[in-house]
């Protein structure tokens, strides 16, 4: 059972601890660390360690349920308002119809999906975060920089998830809660179960998805029947043809997003799990998750063209999309409403927990520093973020995520070009996790990675700069995710060869 994390391996008890969760941070213990582990020995259930590998003596037992525990974590997290908002981006901002947006968004979604379930498998295979097993893909000090992109990464998306929250709040109270007061609530509760670790995050998650599927069943009963699935998507094909690809990448790299954390959430499983069992039920859990979201998403927007008093309620927020959405029901609508604010912290904490161990990852000096403090940072650093930007949730949204799947797909092209074919009959020495003398050197990735950015680049089309290939398309049509995997596709294999060639590693 996921509460196995816990427990002792003399002892059966649901509540224990073990004494590696509670003090044990490997050879990189400081006398900083020291302290603060006696101290955090006082605090029940409050996770210390840091970015060490997890042995296989140290972790749960192997039990028949672990695959329906591993589908019920990613089924709460992926079953949130913000993925949502993304869907409603397609209908509202992009203005296709419901069955393009809809397309667009489950086949989006699903690739994004697959490039996720297979990083997950690397958490009960290695013990090791997922940035730290890339340090096997990438070397020791190109990793650091998608630890820091990582870091950026999961800020946005707290600052994103915090504005939703807040503004469903605020919409709830009917303005007696500010949308900065009903930010600061969800960056607390986020920032209070990231702290606490890995032990209240599975208890939470397990059963996180049952009342979020239970309104969000409600709330397409309220909301299906204003749903308007006729009206032709706007503009010319080849107009609708650009905008069908940016929605399918913009999900994807909603999706794709979780791929630097995935297997963060595993490392306590036994290895004994098979990985296609892993990728199954990873895929299956998310992905199916994150369907249901984005397509309410997509029919909630179609909702305000096609209904006059949704369009009256509409002002431009998601709180006022989803309480349209619920305005049949009276105050069990907002009860609904107030529950899926729950399900923004359920998606919020999972990417701050793992944002801490990424700063811990950017150097042994950063080590010394216990986890909860990046966590307590990071937090207040994206609430900050997401009061100054409260009003402009859908620019940022549109904006940011393609960034996010710039660099994602770049990293994740290198992982699995150098997994595939280079090390698929090696295996690996998950000791060597932290000795940069001995992992890749790194000088090939780090070149394929900036070769990836350039083509992200010239095929980027965004509200700030249009690349000369993007440019170049009646309409424009943003196609840096794709010049990206393609320039660091072709570039990689060629430049790996040659680096193993003269340095031998």
């Amino acid at each position: 059972m996921v509460s196995e994390f816990e427990k002792p391996r003399e002892s059966p008890s649901l509540h224990s601890v073990t004494q590696v969760e509670l003090g044990d941070c490997g050879s990189s213990s400081t006398v900083g660390q020291s302290r603060y582990q006696r101290w955090a020995r006082s605090i029940k259930n409050l996770e210390t360690r840091g970015i060490e590998p997890v042995p296989p003596e140290d972790r749960q037992k192997p039990t028949a349920s672990d695959t329906f525990h591993m589908l019920l974590i990613w089924f709460s997290m992926g079953m949130a308002v913000n993925h949502m908002v993304v869907g409603s981006i397609g209908t509202l901002v992009m203005r296709l119809n419901f069955t393009d947006a809809a397309l667009c968004a489950v086949f989006g979604n699903l690739v994004g999906g697959l490039a996720v379930g297979y990083m997950s498998t690397w958490g009960p295979r290695s013990g090791n975060r997922t940035l730290i097993v890339t340090r096997y893909f990438m070397g020791y000090y190109p990793n650091k920089v998608c630890c820091s992109l990582n870091v950026l990464t999961n800020l946005g998306y707290g600052m994103i998830n915090a504005m939703v929250g807040g503004q469903i709040l605020s919409k709830l109270s009917g303005g007696s809660v500010s949308v900065i007061v009903g930010i600061i609530i969800v960056a607390l509760g986020s920032g209070i179960m990231a702290t606490f670790g890995m032990r209240i995050f599975h208890i939470y998650e397990r059963f996180a998805w049952f009342p979020q599927l239970l309104t969000f069943c409600v709330l397409a009963g309220s909301a299906i029947p204003q749903f308007d699935l006729h009206t032709k998507s706007l503009g010319s094909s080849d107009e609708i043809n650009a905008k069908r690809l940016g929605f399918f990448s913009l999900c994807m790299s909603t999706a794709l997003s979780w791929a630097p954390s995935a297997a963060d959430y595993y490392v306590y499983y036994p290895s004994t799990i098979r990985p296609w069992k892993t990728w199954s039920v990873t895929t299956i859990g998310g992905c199916g998750a994150m369907m249901i979201s984005l397509l309410l998403g997509v029919g909630l927007g179609t909702g305000v063209a096609n209904s006059v008093k949704w369009q009256a309620l509409y002002d431009g927020t998601p709180g006022s999309l989803l309480m349209a959405g619920y305005d049949r029901l009276g105050v069990f609508g907002k009860i609904c409403a107030f529950i899926n604010v729950l399900t923004v912290i359920s998606n919020n904490a999972p990417g701050s927990y793992s944002m801490a161990m990424n700063f811990q990852m950017l150097g042994d000096i950063w080590l010394k520093i216990p986890r909860p403090i990046f966590t307590i940072a990071s937090t207040v650093v994206y609430a900050a973020c997401a009061i100054g930007g409260r009003n402009f949730l859908y620019q940022i949204f549109k904006n940011f995520l393609p960034l996010i799947g710039y660099w994602i797909i770049i990293w994740f092209t290198i992982a699995v070009e150098e997994d595939v074919l280079f090390n698929r009959c090696q295996g690996y020495d998950w000791t060597i996790w932290n000795d940069w003398r001995k992992l890749p050197v790194g000088v090939a990735a780090g070149v394929s990675f900036l070769i990836g950015w350039a083509g992200a680049i010239v095929g980027m089309d965004q509200i700030y700069y249009t690349g000369p290939i993007a440019n170049a398309i009646t309409g424009g049509c943003d196609l840096g995710i794709w010049l990206g995997l393609g320039f660091t596709a072709i570039s990689f294999p060629a430049l790996r060869l040659l680096e193993l060639q003269m340095l031998g590693r």
